[in-house]
């Protein structure tokens, strides 16, 4: 069996038509029935069924459409370490990332690593820390960094630092006057928070609860920056790492203002990856860069009491 009958079926996986994917191939259809003819003779079954509407999948072709792509995605990376033994400062590195750690750590993280290494190419995509963590276990990307993740068959915490969630509020709100908020001072200003798909949240409701309180906020929203515009525009306070708000606390634009009693959540920030797949140059390069970061970056944060 070829590498490029697997690359044309994956293609037909994706485009649900034998014309579509060919066009994507660049390749005449004909050519690429060819290739799915022979799989079918290697695995001695039909793997898709041809109609007007296009091609569906038999039940052996979804068997084979869930290792596909995963099979390719390791070929791939074979291919960039051989790249690495030779030498070559050139390679692609997959980034899954939960939205609060992208703004001031990742981006910045980034930028530096790409001034020094050009040739290197990054895809960055922004997911909860559940699909972040799925993605490097299924091969999709080769570095998450998450907050409120847990472990997931086949990947590993390579690196892990704590992070503390204050009270971000407006320079000039009337929270900022203060030097720490107890849970229930907190609760008398409007609040801006993230859905209950997000960690973060349901550590949001254990902590009102703990103080026998219930959060109500006056916001809800699945956008980070919509939470900082609404925090920006005085019309609420936010719970957030003050690491996400770096930029707008050193501009003197925000406040990061602790929990009292050292009652704030606390959660580890971790840069996960296979657990039996070694990493390719330019992400164990790109992983030490984004460790060093972190060092650098967060004993430096702004704010109450930091």
């Amino acid at each position: 069996m070829q590498i490029r009958a697997l690359i044309y079926f994956d293609e037909l996986v994706r485009a649900r038509s034998i014309r579509a994917a060919a066009d994507k191939l660049n390749i005449q259809p004909t050519a690429l029935a060819r290739q799915i003819d022979q799989l079918e003779h290697y695995f001695g079954t039909a793997l898709v069924e041809r109609s007007s509407r296009g091609v569906r999948l038999t039940s052996a072709g979804e068997l084979l459409a869930a290792r596909a792509g995963k099979t390719l995605r390791e070929l791939d990376h074979v291919r960039q370490l051989i790249d690495d033994l030779e030498g070559l400062k050139r390679g692609q590195v997959a980034i899954f990332a939960s939205g609060a750690t992208v703004a001031n750590l990742l981006a910045p993280a980034l930028a530096d690593f790409s001034l020094k290494f050009p040739n290197i190419r990054f895809s960055v995509t922004i997911a909860s820390a559940r699909a972040a963590v799925e993605a490097v276990a299924n091969a999709e990307a080769d570095i998450a960094v998450t907050l409120f993740s847990k472990p997931e068959p086949g990947t590993k915490v390579r690196l892990r630092s704590e992070i503390v969630y204050d009270v971000i509020a407006a320079a000039d709100h009337p929270a900022a006057a203060h030097s720490e908020l107890s849970v229930s001072a907190l609760a008398r200003y409007p609040l801006a928070v993230p859905d209950q798909s997000f960690g973060a949240r349901l550590a949001f409701d254990a902590l009102f609860k703990q103080a026998g309180l219930t959060l109500d906020p006056v916001f809800v929203t699945s956008s980070l920056e919509m939470q900082k515009e609404l925090v920006l525009r005085g019309a609420a306070v936010t719970l957030l790492p003050a690491l996400t708000v770096l930029r707008e606390c050193r501009a003197g634009q925000l406040v990061a203002i602790p929990i009292a009693g050292g009652r704030g959540i606390r959660t580890p920030i971790d840069l996960c990856v296979a657990a039996d797949r070694q990493l390719s140059f330019a992400a164990a390069k790109l992983l030490d860069a984004i460790d060093r970061f972190m060092r650098d970056a967060m004993p430096k944060l702004p704010g109450k009491g930091v």
